[in-house]
């Protein structure tokens, strides 16, 4: 008898700890009915064990005092605050359909599990307002621009590496969009680089790419290359940079086109081939003369090739330049032709070899005929040759016989195409006006036998010739 109480007394401690137990469940769940879950974050805000009406004060005060951080690539901020626009909060469901999602019997699943929601509220602004500062902000005064790697860039003494640049994509319509969805949320900071309104360079400043480029590029900047001029001439790190660029795929490109325009203008100021040059004759006279075929004249292909080896080398040298065949002249100051060389004055019809800056000799003489086909060509030339008991040969006439045949004792060639010194001895007499009174040569520099002989004893083959008026 006993022992049958005691079970039941068992039955109905066991029965009344159940009961006791769903009791507290349900007014646990009960609570949870009206208050969230723990771990619950709303817009990253914390309301565990808190009421809808809390949470709604929280974000009504949120509204008030509300300022939203716009936050560009370089870490700069700018702010838009409820006040600049006039933000206001207004009632809505989302924080109340939250707590009923929650489900209030599933409370025990809380402790163990992130609760956490994101809900946007209803919230009236000034729309003209908003948009106003979103004109005003940095990155859409700027406007949209494309990006751009980094990449060499000469400092002055060498090449560093300018900085990438991130290129700008937002525009006012995007951004608003943007802006307008995180006041929505009560966002405090919304990073511009995040929303994808940057457009990423595809080489930076720590690319490898870059780095080598920019060392291959003070490589070449290491030569240096000193033509021995009147003035020395020095391609250095200063010139080699214009020459220097980088490619698409930060490729170094060497402009052969700029070394050639460098070389061009180089041969433009030293090579004086066919250029007017002036004197003062030994009478005193001050002229010119343009044309010929003496004087300097660079050859510019070859030091192409030297420039573009010595780049390639990292070479310090110093060299005279390479020139074409003939094309060298005695002094690179003016005139070219130095202090020895013979001159013809075709107006006084006179010629002096001059030995040293001083007159060796002198003898009048006869020139062409004053007529195109028939006058001494003007210009700088040199003696070409010397023969003895030379046969002049005219052109060809329609019949095949040559237009003269002369003999001469002594032939001083000046230019390739039959014009020279020589003795005339069918001239009567020598200079005053004979050329152009039916006595002019065919070309050549008629003398008298005795002064030929002279000069042809004296000059000889590369002496400058100055042919002028």
């Amino acid at each position: 008898m006993r022992r049958r109480k005691k079970n039941n007394m068992t039955m109905y401690i066991v029965g009344g700890s159940i009961i006791l137990i769903i009791l507290i469940y349900i007014l646990i769940a009960a609570y949870f009915s009206r208050h969230f879950f723990m771990n619950t974050k709303i817009n990253g805000n914390d309301f565990s064990l808190k009421s809808v009406s809390e949470a709604e004060q929280f974000f009504k005060d949120q509204v008030s005092e509300y300022s939203l951080a716009i936050v560009d690539i370089n870490g700069g901020k700018e702010t838009i605050s409820s006040s600049d626009i006039l933000l206001t909060y207004k009632e809505n469901d989302e924080i109340e359909g939250v707590l009923k999602k929650q489900g209030a019997f599933l409370w025990p699943k809380s402790f163990f599990g992130d609760n956490s929601a994101e809900v946007s509220f209803d919230m009236s602004f000034d729309d003209t307002k908003l948009q106003e500062k979103i004109n005003a902000l940095a990155i859409i005064q700027a406007g949209q621009t494309p990006s751009q790697s980094a990449a060499p860039a000469f400092d002055g003494s060498q090449f560093v590496i300018t900085p990438e640049v991130y290129g700008v994509t937002a525009t006012p319509e995007t951004m608003k969009e943007k802006v307008t969805s995180a006041i929505l949320q009560l966002l405090p900071e919304m990073n511009l680089a995040e929303q994808g309104f940057y457009e990423t360079p595809r080489f930076s400043s720590e690319s490898l790419e870059v780095q080598q480029a920019c060392e291959k590029m003070n490589g070449y900047c290491k030569a240096s290359i000193t033509y021995n001029m009147d003035v020395p001439v020095v391609i250095d790190g200063t010139t080699i940079s214009t020459w220097l660029s980088v490619d698409g795929d930060m490729n170094v490109v060497l402009d052969e086109n700029a070394i050639r325009a460098w070389l061009e203008q180089f041969g433009n100021q030293y090579d004086t081939v066919g250029t007017t040059r002036t004197l003062t004759t030994p009478t005193g006279k001050s002229t010119s003369v343009t044309g010929g075929t003496y004087g300097w004249s660079i050859n510019e292909d070859a030091e192409f090739e030297a420039i573009r080896n010595a780049l390639n080398n990292q070479e310090v040298i110093a060299r005279e330049p390479t020139y074409y065949n003939s094309g060298v002249a005695a002094s690179h100051t003016m005139p070219d032709w130095g202090s020895t060389y013979a001159e013809v004055d075709l107006s006084a019809q006179h010629m002096w070899y001059i030995v040293n800056g001083a007159v060796a000799m002198e003898s009048d003489v006869v020139t062409g005929v004053p007529v195109p086909a028939r006058a001494t060509p003007e210009g700088v030339y040199t003696i070409l040759e010397k023969k003895l008991d030379k046969v002049l040969v005219g052109e060809k006439d329609a019949n095949g016989k040559p237009e003269y045949e002369t003999p001469v004792d002594y032939w001083m060639r000046i230019t390739w195409q039959g014009v020279g010194f020589h003795d005339a001895k069918w001239q009567s007499a020598f200079g005053g006006s004979r050329y152009k009174n039916g006595y002019g040569s065919h070309g050549c520099v008629n003398m008298p036998v005795s002064k030929a002989a002279e000069l042809y004893n004296m000059i000889e083959v590369g002496t400058p010739v100055v042919v002028h008026f």
